[in-house]
């Protein structure tokens, strides 16, 4: 009885003095160089589509929502981009029955991880902008570990829940099939907690790619981002509004 209430003691001081909505978490980067046909400053006249995430068979369903996410960090990170979203471009490219060699060109980029120039044109064309975001889910796993646990009673005092995500984002011209800019980060995110609360998709997603329309930003090639990165983690705080 004394090791239980040992247990209940510290499982009320874990409870006041954790918060299993903050954190631990770590973004590393790796990006080409823009090209030098390209500058991003014109994404603030000129509007950018967004595609859905595409993603191996193994994580497909894994990868919806990346799309939107992306819209609501470029709104947080690049205000002053025009961003067609995902939505809009999907309805367009129905609009102007395109929606068969649109699924062609994804099919074929999981093989080839290229967007055929010849229907890029198309859809362009049907969407109204030359720029557009591809994005990619590569790998995503959740695991959960118990810390402490107190003998006899198996009583769980603690558990790390983490989760690791691998994401890819290309930039494309529609208009001559260029890739102008390609990135891949690999991020972790963990919390220690007592309750039952997942690390969600959403926020390990929020931050990956925050930190990847960070890199983009600034033209940086390697970076590696953390907490003490104020704009990035609230990302994860305090979600962005839609845009």
């Amino acid at each position: 009885m004394a090791l239980l209430r040992t247990a209940l003691v510290l499982t009320v001081v874990f409870t006041a003095g954790c918060s299993s909505s903050l954190y631990g978490w770590r973004v590393r980067t790796n990006s080409s160089p823009p090209s030098p046909n390209f500058n991003r400053a014109v994404l603030t006249q000129e509007p950018v589509a967004i595609f859905g995430a595409l993603a191996p068979p193994r994580l497909l369903t894994s990868e919806t929502g990346l799309d939107t996410i992306l819209a609501q960090v470029l709104s947080a990170v690049a205000p002053n981009f025009k961003v067609i979203t995902q939505q809009e471009a999907a309805s367009l490219i129905n609009r102007n029955h395109l929606a068969t060699e649109f699924t062609r060109m994804r099919n074929d980029a999981l093989q080839s991880h290229l967007l055929d120039s010849g229907s890029l044109k198309k859809l362009g064309s049907a969407i109204g902008t030359r720029y557009v975001f591809q994005p990619k889910l590569i790998e995503f796993i959740q695991l959960t570990k118990d810390r402490w646990e107190v003998p006899p009673f198996a009583l769980k005092i603690s558990r790390i829940r983490s989760s690791i995500i691998r994401l890819s984002l290309q930039l494309w011209d529609m208009q001559t099939g260029e890739l102008l800019w390609t990135t891949q980060a690999e991020a972790t995110l963990e919390s220690e907690a007592i309750g039952q609360d997942p690390v969600y998709f959403e926020d390990i997603a929020r931050v990956t790619m925050g930190s990847i329309i960070t890199d983009f930003m600034h033209g940086k090639t390697t970076s590696s981002y953390g907490p003490l990165d104020t704009l990035l983690d609230q990302l994860i705080q305090s979600p962005a509004k839609e845009p």
